[in-house]
């Protein structure tokens, strides 16, 4: 076991502690950063001026009456701009643009007394457009050829003699939703510029360093002139990652022309239409099997759509192509990545960061094949999993395999799966309106960020004369409970009770160049970070702990808030400690560092080890679906996790019920739909609420819900053993959409193969029956296993191929 992994006795981490701000969430007294402006004297309103068209030029923009406005201040355009109209970081996001991209642009921001003020200002903005060809769908952009970015490819073997030598082989295409964050707390951002002329701005934000750089290169000013804090998000889920920088500069500006301090807050209706989601895609496939059902080779083609600009649309892909095997081994693969670029707003990270929709081509593969090659779905699945010495596509070798065997029989057996198959299959014979299916599916996910640079985080420690400890890290708190674990890798190292330690909120002008709280990679970045800077004062205290107690300083341990030497009694208390170390003039407090070792990525080759270690995890859904009309409810879920030596179990279970619940809503009922229409509307998101955009809520919570976290698990090499717990849980919902098919395949024959779109909302779920039940009829539709006619499709086929039908989603 390393030094980073390994745990003293009686450590703080591993104990199930509440959020660390758990009362003030839900009391209402904690803090986001818009309550901040009633603290705030004379703030501004900014209010966007947005454009109704899904592509236009701008001809002509007219300020003036807007000013005429009672209560307006400033109305800011892109000539006030002193330093780089941009707000991403691929310099392809102009802050005031010249050319609207998606329906809704904003071209412009208004400052006034009063957000009605604002709202009324907006209204009065004149702007003259000139109508541009627009592409709002994917398969409109395939057509056109409108791509952008890099077209990475992963290669490993020679698909073509893989598919030549299979004994089936089968083709289809898929092509699924997106997903919108629906955080509670909407983008939001607080400026005001000092006597200095330094620029603060609070923003609620996952990535404040690149914030404060995103805001320097607006204004054209260095990095130390901009200082951005996050206090908390009230969710992020990614869609914090890269979207806050341009509403964070356009505050900071309209702060330094005003000389006020500034406010923009997104109204829902505003998040919804001017920020990105989940990237949906676009998948063409082809797949042989062995005659034992074994996966011979994949040659898959994934498009993804990036919206207007790219933001983070390359590495997503990148994810997402690395993501495409999940828990399975390919011997022979070709996957390709391209990005489509449609009029419609910059889709950005979600939760996965496009490792959800890799592993969904695959998985949709084996729901849908299974029946056609006669083996039972769970079977396929289990006889296609890792195994040791197996590495992935990209060519990293696949650690602790045997984890994934381990969780796959504790699922079957803690969730008794087998004996209720039984009681399920007993079930639909006997009912003909309604059936039941159970699916259990596995996860393989990856953890790092696949840019190796930003794994890496810093961490400041101050311990104060009267020995409280204060700490500073460089990630962000989105309710995740991050804070609550640092809190715990600091109590730990330095052998202190909790109550000793306090967190202050994230800022860049004490922890500089922090990568994003993305990629699932929080606690492990940042709390080797604190545990490093902890270190630090650990090893002078040591030394000051015995000259006192006439001990050898590698001898010293401290525990429970005393410094002991080794096996005595007699020790002295932290506080004193603390105090004759002061007046020996010893430093109390250190900057910590960590950075990720063992990682290399060749992007360009897409071949490396890109991920320190693989979260795994398995889980068993049973659904009930309505035949009449597509209704479903999820009866079960059994889940089993595997978060290493978990630092915080309440946090952890608490993430992998939300995280899996977050993915049944993508999968089955969350459906971004646009018009893609002739007319005037062209464009325009049609679900701009929560009352034409469905979200999960407690009656789609299972009725039964266990969730278990493996136990002898911990991960060598990583802070106190443990594992990420972010992202992995959303893929264990891949269960509840493949009990959904089997369902729906239970009103037809046996072996039947049903398409089923994605999200699977009860009316895709009702066409999924009709298909089955045709089938039963006697009349077995086409596409399920009708050869290719000369010409159709993307792929050219094998001759004895089998073409599975499309599983499309309205986009």
């Amino acid at each position: 076991m390393s030094e980073l992994s390994e745990r003293p006795e009686n450590p703080a981490v591993g104990v199930a502690v509440p959020h660390e701000s758990a009362a003030l969430h839900v009391t209402g007294a904690a803090l986001y950063t818009d309550d901040l402006i009633y603290r705030t004297k004379d703030v501004l309103h900014a209010h966007p001026v947005q454009v109704p068209h899904a592509h236009a030029r701008v001809t002509a923009l007219r300020v003036e009456p807007a000013l005429r406005v009672p209560g307006v201040v400033r109305v800011l355009v892109a000539a006030d701009v002193p330093g780089v109209n941009d707000a991403g970081v691929k310099h392809d996001e102009p802050l005031f643009p010249d050319e609207v991209m998606f329906f809704g642009h904003a071209v412009c921001w208004v400052l006034a007394e009063t957000f009605e003020a604002a709202r009324l200002g907006a209204a009065a903005v004149e702007v003259d457009v000139e109508p541009l060809p627009s592409l709002v769908t994917v398969q409109e952009a395939i057509a056109a050829d409108s791509f952008q970015g890099a077209t990475p490819q992963i290669l490993r073997g020679d698909v073509e003699a893989g598919i030549a030598g299979a004994a089936r082989v089968f083709s289809g295409e898929l092509e699924f939703a997106g997903q919108e964050h629906f955080y509670l707390e909407t983008h939001c951002a607080l400026a005001h510029v000092d006597e200095a002329g330094q620029i603060f701005v609070q923003c609620s934000t996952q990535h404040p360093s690149e914030t404060q750089e995103i805001v320097a290169h607006v204004l054209g000013r260095h990095s130390n002139e901009v200082t951005v804090q996050c206090l908390r998000m009230g969710g992020g889920f990614g869609g914090k990652e890269m979207q806050p920088h341009g509403f964070a500069a356009i505050a900071a500006l309209g702060a330094t022309l005003t000389g006020r301090p500034v406010r923009v807050r997104l109204t829902r209706t505003q998040d919804l239409t001017m920020s990105g989601k989940r990237h949906g895609f676009h998948v063409d496939w082809r797949v042989g099997f062995d005659s034992s059902g074994h996966l011979q080779a994949l040659d898959a083609t994934l498009t993804s759509d990036g919206g207007w600009s790219l933001d983070l649309s390359e590495p997503v892909l990148a994810r997402a192509l690395c993501h495409t095997d999940n828990a399975y081994w390919l011997p022979h693969v070709r996957l390709t990545g391209r990005i489509a670029r449609t009029n419609k707003t910059s889709n950005t990270a979600f939760r996965g960061f496009g490792g959800p929709q890799g592993m969904l081509v695959i998985e949709d593969i084996l729901g849908r094949c299974a029946p056609l090659l006669g083996i039972d779905p769970m079977e396929l699945r289990r006889r296609n999993l890792y195994r040791a010495g197996q590495t992935t596509p990209y060519g990293q070798p696949v650690r602790h395999p045997e984890r994934l065997h381990r969780l796959w029989e504790q699922v079957l057996d803690s969730g008794a799966v087998l004996a209720r198959q039984e009681e399920i299959a007993e079930y639909n014979a006997g009912h003909p309106h309604s059936k039941r299916g159970l699916a259990v599916t596995p996860v393989k996910f990856g953890i790092s960020f696949n840019f190796t640079a930003f794994n890496q985080a810093g961490a400041l420690v101050h311990v104060y004369k009267d020995g409280s400890v204060l700490i500073n890290h460089g990630g962000t708190e989105m309710g995740q409970g991050l804070h609550t674990k640092m809190l715990q890798v600091a109590a730990t190292t330095l052998g202190l009770p909790l109550e000793r330690i306090r967190l202050a909120p994230t800022r860049t002008d004490k922890v500089p160049n922090t990568s994003a709280t993305a990629a699932s990679s929080g606690a492990d970045l940042n709390g080797g970070a604190v545990k490093n800077a902890c270190e630090q004062i650990l090893e002078r205290l040591a030394r000051v702990a015995a000259t006192v107690l006439g001990v050898n300083a590698a001898d010293v341990r401290i525990a429970d808030g005393v410094a002991r030497g080794v096996g005595a009694a007699a020790g002295v208390a932290w506080n004193e400690l603390v105090r004759v170390a002061y007046f020996q003039r010893v430093q109390l407090f250190a900057a910590g560092y960590y950075r990720t070792e063992g990682l290399h990525w060749d992007s360009s080759v897409m071949r490396g080890s890109p991920f320190k270690y693989f979260a795994y995890g398995v889980a068993a859904a049973e659904v009930e679906v309505d035949g009449f009309t597509g209704a479903y409810r999820t009866r079960r879920v059994d889940i089993v996790h595997d978060v290493g030596d978990s630092l915080s179990p309440l946090i952890d279970i608490g993430q992998i019920e939300g995280g899996f619940v977050q993915g049944a809503g993508w999968l089955t009922l969350e459906d971004p739909r646009w018009d893609a229409g002739a007319g005037p509307a062209r464009g325009r998101l049609s679900t701009q609420a929560a009352s034409t955009y469905k979200l999960p809520s407690f009656s789609e919570m299972p009725e039964v819900f266990n969730v278990t976290l493996l136990a002898e698990a911990e991960e060598d090499g990583v802070v106190y053993g443990s594992k990420a717990v972010g992202e992995p849980p959303l893929m264990l919902a891949f269960s509840v959409r493949e009990a959904l098919r089997q369902a729906s395949a239970a009103f037809g024959p046996a072996g039947v193969a049903v398409d089923l779109a994605s999200p699977a909302t009860p009316e895709a779920v009702y066409w999924a029956i009709e298909q089955a039940r045709a089938a039963a009829g006697g009349h077995l539709v086409e596409a399920d296993v009708a050869p290719p006619q000369p010409g159709a499709g993307t792929h050219a086929m094998h001759p004895e191929s089998e073409q599975v039908g499309q599983a499309v989603s309205r986009v």
